[in-house]
């Protein structure tokens, strides 16, 4: 049996902003996606009997057909009517409920290994098709590193490595509902909106990165109710970050630091308050 093990990144929002509403009700984002070094861990192995079986080292992950990793191996099994089927165990460390994209990210990675296992029968591009289906953001997972999105977060321009950051991200116990935030920034009046644009541009000028931190921003922080945010994000800057602000539409927050053992400092002091808090790197 052939087996595959891959590390799925998380991703943080270096810039995430609402512009509009389609038909359908989706909304329509601008962001910047950036790539770093929390990982999951999935292993895949093929197997002769077809089906799916998914085990999970966290006991409140559902390890059935409600999981993106279930939905990603069946769409990919569908998608090259292979007769194989494939046994998962995923071994989760990015925080749910985070705005981090673990679940997405955890998707991407089934697609490409069961494609690198089974002889590549798919193209990126294929992937990519298959992903959106699951999620807006699994078509980003499957090229990671930096990147613009736009559309519901499907439509993707890939951007320059921007310079290598050392971040400390921390997250509450509490997580934020995606639909009710989305709920909260429809009834915003003339909310103050991150600076997308200029902060795309400024990645594509090769800009360093002490220029970056004017342009970024997130529009989910003006609706957050969680006063965790708040107080982590305070505590970041008391203690040295550049710039600190809320991934996706939260719950989790990142701090940029320029100095590695201030990093650890906030990083260890954020550890004694909130469950989840550790130092990582853009990749």
């Amino acid at each position: 049996m052939k087996s595959l093990t891959l590390l799925a990144p998380a991703k943080i929002n270096l810039a995430l902003d609402i512009v509009g509403t389609r038909e359908d009700g989706y909304h329509l984002l601008e962001t910047v996606f950036q790539s770093v070094s929390i990982y999951d861990k999935i292993t895949l192995t093929l197997t002769e009997e077809s089906g799916i079986a998914l085990t999970c080292n966290e006991p409140e992950i559902p390890c059935n057909e409600k999981n993106l990793v279930w939905k990603a191996a069946a769409a990919f099994l569908k998608e090259t009517g292979l007769t194989c089927g494939v046994r998962i165990h995923l071994e989760k460390h990015i925080p749910s409920q985070a705005g981090m994209g673990g679940g997405s990210s955890d998707a991407a990675s089934v697609l490409m290994g069961l494609n690198e296992l089974t002889g590549k029968p798919l193209h990126p591009e294929d992937l990519c098709r298959l992903g959106v289906m699951l999620g807006a953001d699994v078509p980003f997972f499957v090229y990671g590193g930096t990147a613009y999105a736009e559309g519901i977060g499907e439509k993707l321009t890939p951007l320059p490595a921007i310079p290598k950051l050392t971040l400390v991200v921390a997250k509450g116990s509490g997580g934020i509902s995606t639909p009710e935030a989305y709920r909260a920034i429809d009834a915003l009046e003339n909310p103050e909106h991150p600076h997308t644009q200029e902060l795309k541009a400024a990645i594509l000028r090769g800009a360093l990165s002490e220029e970056l931190w004017q342009y970024c921003g997130n529009l989910f922080e003006a609706v957050t109710k969680l006063q965790d945010v708040a107080d982590i994000r305070s505590v970041m800057y008391d203690m040295g970050a550049a710039f600190a602000c809320m991934s996706g539409s939260g719950a989790a927050v990142f701090g940029v630091f320029a100095d590695e053992n201030a990093a650890l400092r906030c990083q260890q002091t954020l550890a004694e308050r909130y469950p989840f808090s550790e130092i990582c790197y853009t990749v």
